[in-house]
């Protein structure tokens, strides 16, 4: 009876059952290490061909025919330009790799083979490092190479079958080793001031924070508790209410959407002061230009500008984490005197856009007079005890978003009410415009800075007043004052939903202390702080040179530790050693002298052709020999005692001419 398979079936297979798992699970670690960036069928997909392929070794063996292997190839470079658009950058690029090291298992049955996976595993391993460098990607990539290098030692002649923690155990104590020399490479590799592939990472707008907003765009954002920066204080830090770092100031509105206001040419605002707070920020990698800084700041730190609205725009987006050092105003006068072309553009609304909104803000208007203070209040009243409520997940809007909130839905966050209070104001005749950025924070006691997080985005409303400018009002605070006192988190009992418990949320923002140092000592360990490594012993910059020469210097003195170790710990004698020398002194009583620099095999074989008639005893000594000396760490006692003898057995016979 005749089966037929995909597969050809090979009567024996050189690749061992053990190594081939080993490879599978490295393989799988690669995967898993890419998941987080690779959409969700993609992985799906090469999870399933990995574990259809480990069962078919188990049951038949045998390599995938080509015209299977084939169609998955183009099959999957196909995926990756549908999804991608490309096959070129970080994210295809990363893909691709990925997805042949699993298709490489198809053909994987030689021991070549599995080591040419598994040395490709530790590349594609490696590349995950471009796409996350925190202290927790690190450490599962370091893990990641434990099953490479077991399947390497695996792969070795000889070697024995044992449990998976004890193929693991050996790795483990090799990366160990290594860590004092990485971490000599580390701090003395001479740093780059570009990426080594010669081009930069595109912009990537993680920071959800954009220069156009709508009312319901930040439900993602407030939904994402990954931090955006953490703050550190020159002396105390502001109170909870005075913390809002402004990022983009919105005038433009089309009746759904906020945008800001090209002005590049304009002149940056005035602003009057008298209570000043300097303070540090490290920012989390956003892909835009925008450096959110404490309301209002006064000046733009190096490589930066300050905008007309006192935005601070860094000079290139934010692909990496930056730390800037700013100083802000908490208590401030800004634009004092209002032209009339920006009073225009405080109080532009659509035609035919609102009208209930309009008519309500005109009422307040007839009714209160000039009183600007008194319009205001009513507005705030009016989602104070007008039966609004604040929820991450409102009803949807329809074209007059802003009749829809406010004489509808009655439910939103933030930007809805940000929205609907500058529409007001500027019904009303007051000159008003939307800020967004981050508000509140985690004050973290123990490592004396603020938290904030990606669920910290904020939205509220600046009015222009006579004699006062441009004054912040954060209509939000009179729906849910928790969201200002308290943190996004309490804002809303179906915020809570979407966020963790509280006492996860709490050992997240104390664990953070070991990200902030993460980020500051390794991911921010650049070629600036590189040149000063040595100014503690007096050398203010050190050039490449004299890293070089550290580095080579370090080098050589960690090789020589390791040659004392391996000298000191080497047994005081060497049985196997001892045999062979006694078997070339026996060649040498018939002429076959092993040179110096000769390898033991060349010297075997040198010696079969001088004694042809004993050919077949020498290639079994030989392999015997290098067996015992290379395919083991200690070579089993009885296989040693055995070529022992079979030496004192060997009797070499001079060839008689």
């Amino acid at each position: 009876m005749i089966k037929l398979s995909l597969f050809h079936r090979k009567p024996r297979l050189p690749l061992g059952a053990r190594a081939f798992d080993l490879l599978c699970l490295t393989v799988l670690v690669v995967l898993a290490a890419h998941t987080p960036h690779l959409p969700v069928w993609f992985s799906g997909a090469l999870v399933l061909v990995l574990g259809l392929r480990w069962w078919q070794r188990r049951r038949h063996g045998g390599r995938a025919p080509w015209y299977l292997k084939l169609p998955l190839i183009a099959l999957l470079s196909a995926a990756v330009i549908v999804h991608y658009g490309s096959l070129f950058g970080r994210e295809p690029g990363a893909a691709l790799a990925v997805g042949l090291l699993v298709l490489k298992l198809l053909e994987t049955e030689a021991t070549r083979d599995a080591r040419v996976g598994a040395a490709f595993a530790c590349f594609a391993l490696m590349t995950a490092l471009l796409f996350d460098q925190g202290m927790l990607a690190t450490l599962l990539v370091a893990l990641g190479l434990l099953p490479a290098l077991a399947t390497l030692r695996a792969l070795e002649p000889a070697h024995g079958s044992t449990s998976l923690p004890r193929e693991l155990l050996p790795a483990l104590g090799l990366l160990g080793v290594s860590l004092p020399l990485a971490l000599l490479a580390f701090l003395l590799l001479p740093r780059l001031s570009s990426p080594l592939w010669g081009a930069p990472n595109p912009p990537q707008a993680r920071s959800g924070l954009s220069d156009d907003m709508a009312p319901g765009d930040f439900f993602d954002l407030l939904t994402d508790d990954r931090p955006a920066m953490r703050v550190s204080f020159t002396g105390r830090p502001p109170q909870t209410s005075q913390r809002y770092f402004r990022a983009y100031v919105m005038s433009n509105f089309d009746g759904r959407r906020w945008s800001q206001f090209d002005g590049e040419d304009q002149p940056t605002a005035e602003v009057e002061h008298d209570k000043t707070v300097d303070y540090t920020i490290n920012l989390e990698p956003s892909g835009q230009r925008v450096l959110p800084a404490l309301d209002v700041p006064i000046e733009a730190p190096a490589r930066a500008q300050l905008g007309p609205d006192r935005e601070v725009l860094a000079d290139r987006p934010v692909n990496e984490a930056l730390t800037y050092s700013l100083r802000s105003a908490l208590s401030y006068r800004l634009q004092a005197q209002l032209d009339e072309a920006e009073r225009r553009r405080g109080l532009q609304l659509p035609a035919d856009f609102n009208p209930r909104a309009l008519a309500l803000a005109g009422r307040w208007r007839a009714q209160y007079g000039a009183n600007d203070a008194a319009v205001i209040k009513a507005a705030l009243s009016l989602f104070h005890d007008g039966g609004f409520s604040y929820t991450l997940a409102p009803a949807p809007l329809g074209r007059d978003s802003v009749d829809d909130f406010l004489f509808s839905t009655h439910e939103g966050f933030c930007q809805h009410y940000a929205s609907a209070f500058t529409v007001l104001m500027r019904a009303a005749g007051i000159p008003a415009r939307v800020v967004t950025g981050y508000q509140g924070g985690y004050w973290n006691a123990l490592g004396n800075y603020l938290l904030v997080r990606q669920s910290d985005a904020h939205a509220w409303g600046e009015v222009w007043l006579p004699g006062r400018g441009w004054t912040r009002v954060d209509p939000t605070a009179a729906v849910r004052p928790e969201r200002i006192n308290l943190g996004a988190a309490a804002a809303s009992s179906a915020a809570a939903a979407w966020s963790p418990g509280g006492w996860w949320l709490d050992l997240r923002n104390h664990w953070d202390i070991v990200n902030r140092w993460w980020n500051q000592g390794v991911i921010g360990f650049d070629a600036l702080r590189q040149h000063g490594l040595l100014t503690p012993f007096g050398l203010r910059d050190t050039d490449p040179g004299t890293l070089g020469l550290l580095l080579a210097i370090g080098g050589t003195l960690f090789a020589a530790i390791g040659l004392a170790w391996a000298l000191w710990t080497r047994p005081p004698t060497d049985p196997l050693r001892a045999a062979m020398q006694s078997l070339e002194r026996r060649l040498a009583g018939v002429d076959v002298v092993r040179r110096h620099s000769e390898g033991p095999q060349h010297f075997f074989s040198r010696a079969a052709r001088a004694l042809p008639a004993q050919r077949v005893e020498l290639d079994r000594l030989m392999r015997t020999y290098l067996e015992l000396r290379y395919a083991h760490d200690e070579p089993p006692a009885h296989l040693v005692k055995n070529f022992r003898r079979a030496v004192q057995y060997f009797r070499p016979r001079r060839m008689v001419k």
